[in-house]
């Protein structure tokens, strides 16, 4: 919305020719998603559910009672300001009605006493997946470049649909899963979309960048990089009251539309592999559990039945690290793998 008024208010006064810039933008609505976030998760919590502990989790009962579901609070914070500074576009608008619907499904779970079934929340995030996915391709072919493939690759609906729904739904459930630890799937995520934004503004949105690199030219990168930014900002706000001991949990209202909108954002990108490079603490630390879940379920296969899931509590119980600990290292391991890891995906083609 402010780009175009920018647009019509330059004519009248220099100055407006501000809102038209993406920096101006991308730094704007990061700082009003912290500010907004920062300030109204104190004045709202009150009304939003109670932590009832989890069974089998470590340090449960350091939850119970503390105000969940954080999610419903912050997610129309992060719309509100994303129609405010993303150039308006119907696929955003697609997009974000997807986090949308994964915040109130977050939400109805969190409120439910015992919590819905994990088929039924599997099934429901598959449908919202899936809807995703085809707002990202709108049908059409899909532009993607792979690690080791020089030139760029063209995909038709009909293959990208179900791989890119696969990968909504696994970052979906990673980012939820890792949700179990005092500001670790904020912090977490919140790198991951930040390293996204970076690579949709800075390479895959640059035109001179993304041709010496060698990898598609996508001109709605800029776009792409603002909605991650203020999802970033959010997250900053919401950090502020999480960090240990936390004041209030984001739970599934929070979590769900997170994981939706980072697979959203890789995809954007054009490199499904970039989840393992962007989040892969995300992966490490969610997703095999649900590996692990899948063999003992399904297959009966208990290789796995001496690791604890998620990969925090394992190191809680196992190791004996402190949530502290757990939330630093892991950041660490994050924050110094991903340059490392974005270096060799983009070089080694």
């Amino acid at each position: 919305m402010l780009h175009y008024l920018g647009q019509y208010l330059a004519e009248i006064a220099g100055p407006f020719r501000l809102l038209t810039s993406y920096i101006f933008l991308t730094g704007l609505g990061t700082a009003l998603a912290a500010f907004a976030t920062w300030w109204y998760l104190p004045k709202l919590w009150h009304l939003l559910p109670r932590d009832r502990g989890r069974e089998f989790a470590v340090d449960a009962a350091k939850s119970i009672g503390k105000p969940v579901s954080a999610g419903i609070l912050f997610i129309p914070i992060f719309i509100i300001i994303a129609l405010l500074v993303v150039p308006f576009e119907w696929k955003f608008l697609g997009i974000i009605a997807c986090v949308f619907a994964a915040m109130v499904v977050g939400y109805l779970d969190d409120r439910a006493i015992g919590g819905w079934s994990e088929y039924r929340l599997g099934a429901i995030d598959l449908v919202i997946s899936l809807f995703a996915s085809i707002i990202i391709c709108q049908m059409e072919s899909y532009t993607i470049w792979l690690p080791l493939f020089k030139d760029a690759i063209d995909i038709e609906p009909i293959l990208f649909i179900p791989a890119a729904t696969i990968l909504i739904w696994v970052s979906i459930n990673a980012t939820n899963c890792t949700d179990g630890v005092d500001g670790l799937s904020a912090s977490l995520s919140g790198m991951g979309i930040i390293f996204l934004g970076i690579i949709l503004y800075g390479i895959v949105g640059h035109a001179e960048i993304s041709q010496y690199l060698l990898v598609p030219h996508y001109a709605q990168g800029a776009d792409w990089a603002i909605m991650a930014f203020v999802m970033s900002g959010c997250l900053a706000g919401y950090l502020w009251h999480n960090s240990y001991p936390s004041a209030v949990l984001m739970g599934d209202a929070g979590s769900r539309p997170i994981g939706l909108l980072l697979g959203i954002l890789v995809l954007a990108c054009g490199n499904p592999f970039l989840i393992l490079v962007v989040a892969f603490m995300v992966l490490v630390n969610g997703a095999t559990g649900m590996i692990k879940v899948a063999l003992l379920r399904f297959f009966k296969i208990g290789i796995f039945r001496q690791i604890r899931y998620p990969l925090h509590d394992h190191v809680r119980h196992k190791l004996g690290w402190s949530n502290t600990q757990v939330l630093v290292r892991f950041m660490l391991l994050q924050a110094v793998g991903t340059p490392i890891l974005l270096v060799l995906l983009l070089k080694v083609r």
